[in-house]
């Protein structure tokens, strides 16, 4: 398993924006093979800023790689630059191999 995030520090006054815009937003996860999923997290505040991440699960490296460089991925980002006076510079990207799991 692989899990991707992006973090997004999003500019005080700018979350309710930002998140109607993941909300309404084409994803076409669902369409890509190895996805298993999707959360939009919002974390702590701070004097400027909230901080977000986008956070998906995949079967394996291999399928999020393959989802990077899909006509889906293309289409999901094409709109995303409209996005950046919400933030305060570029999403950040993180990805973790998952080495070790329990369940509930």
């Amino acid at each position: 398993m692989y899990i991707a995030m992006n973090r997004f520090k999003v500019k005080s006054g700018s979350e309710e924006q930002f998140e109607t815009a993941w909300r309404t937003r084409d994803r076409y996860l669902k369409e890509v093979p190895g996805f298993v999923e999707f959360h939009l997290l919002k974390g702590p505040e701070a004097e400027d800023h909230t901080l977000y991440a986008s956070h998906t699960i995949w079967q394996s490296y291999d399928h999020f790689l393959d989802w990077t460089k899909s006509d889906h991925f293309k289409n999901a980002h094409k709109n995303a630059g409209q996005n950046k006076p919400l933030y305060l510079g570029g999403p950040q990207f993180e990805g973790f191999q998952i080495v070790l799991t329990e369940g509930h």
